[in-house]
């Protein structure tokens, strides 16, 4: 079995992908081969794709509302609004599903999130807020790997939170190594930071990248996904019209008593309100989150949390995305900022896909 841990390191300089554009005057080539998204939320992974060149077919999703967005935004050739429980199931899939280039996926993870449950959560049934049907969200991820098996991609790519390479965690990281090996793949596992790659937010993601191994052979080389792009601070993309709000009782009254850059708990006298934070202008953005309610990043200047379009740019999400009945927080917060994706999908195909086309 092939088990590689790679802790990424810098070496490149310049922005390759901008973080702020449009759909409207995106060119999407659709030349370096055919992807699927699964767990595709409104298509922030999906979104990166095509902006490296690849042409994303379809989706599978279970939140009918983020599925809204992602067929308004996306068109896609194929949609399947169900678990991934019965669409790796399904014998009725079309020819072109089979053998793609890559198949992605970002299996829900709030049961191994630092800012979650962790342990108490592993092995129980649980939804979010949309209304979803029951899940063990822990085992989603070898539903993936099932429906690896049956496509055969020559890539597949899964990614997750930080989380999963901490603490007792990591007993599930050897577990999806092995699934991996079982059928059929060598996989190799990186730590990234978004904020390396040309988004203005902090975001820390472990991503999964395999190979088939009848593909790969012995000859499969370690992915090259160091990436040192200048770092873009908060002052870049800070909207200074919009105007302060009303405040939650609990973050008025601290806020200003918190400094920029620092977190609402060092003010707290019980260090509570993990996860509220106040920007800094000369720093890069925390982590845009999926939590709604009063915790998030505040303005260090004006009483308000980020604006639309300052979480569109740190998300590096189009600024013309229709979010139709979704909060922009929410769906930004859970997917994947699509500059991240579009780098290491151009690093899979110049290293791994374009070499097996020779």
């Amino acid at each position: 079995m092939s088990q590689q841990l790679l802790f990424d390191t810098p070496i490149d300089t310049g922005h390759k992908f901008p973080y702020k554009w449009t759909l409207k005057d995106a060119i999407f080539t659709k030349d370096k081969g055919k992807v699927f998204s699964c767990f595709a939320c409104g298509g922030g992974s999906t979104m990166g794709y095509k902006l490296a060149g690849f042409d994303v077919l379809g989706c599978n999703e279970i939140d009918p509302k983020m599925m809204a967005c992602y067929i308004e935004n996306h068109k896609p050739k194929y949609s399947y609004l169900e678990p991934i429980q019965t669409f790796k199931l399904r014998k009725d899939l079309p020819v072109e599903l089979y053998g793609l280039d890559i198949l992605d996926g970002s299996p829900p993870c709030s049961s191994f999130s630092v800012a979650g449950n962790r342990e108490s959560d592993w092995g129980k049934e649980k939804k979010f807020k949309e209304g979803q049907s029951l899940q063990i969200l822990d085992t989603l991820f070898f539903d993936f790997i099932d429906l690896v098996a049956e496509l055969q991609p020559k890539v597949a790519v899964a990614e997750n939170v930080k989380g999963l390479l901490m603490g007792g965690a990591r007993k599930y990281l050897k577990k999806i190594y092995k699934a991996f090996d079982a059928i059929g793949y060598t996989c190799q596992c990186h730590l990234l930071d978004a904020a390396n790659m040309g988004i203005p937010q902090k975001r820390e993601r472990v991503f999964f990248i395999c190979m088939r191994k009848d593909l790969a052979k012995e000859q499969m080389p370690k992915l090259d996904l160091r990436f040192s792009e200048p770092q873009i601070p908060y002052k870049n993309i800070e909207n200074k019209i919009v105007g302060p709000h009303k405040l939650m009782p609990c973050v008025d009254k601290l806020f200003d008593l918190v400094k920029p850059g620092e977190q609402f708990s060092e003010a707290h006298p019980k260090k509570q309100m993990f996860g509220y934070n106040k920007t800094h202008p000369d720093r890069v953005l925390y982590t845009i989150t999926a939590h709604l309610g009063g915790s998030g990043s505040y303005n260090h200047n004006t009483r308000r949390l980020l604006s639309k379009d300052e979480l569109q740019l740190a998300g590096s999400f189009p600024l013309d995305y229709e979010f139709l009945e979704m909060k922009p927080r929410y769906l930004i917060g859970m997917s994947v900022p699509p500059v991240m994706t579009a780098q290491i999908a151009t690093r899979v195909y110049e290293q791994w896909l374009k070499p097996l086309q020779i």
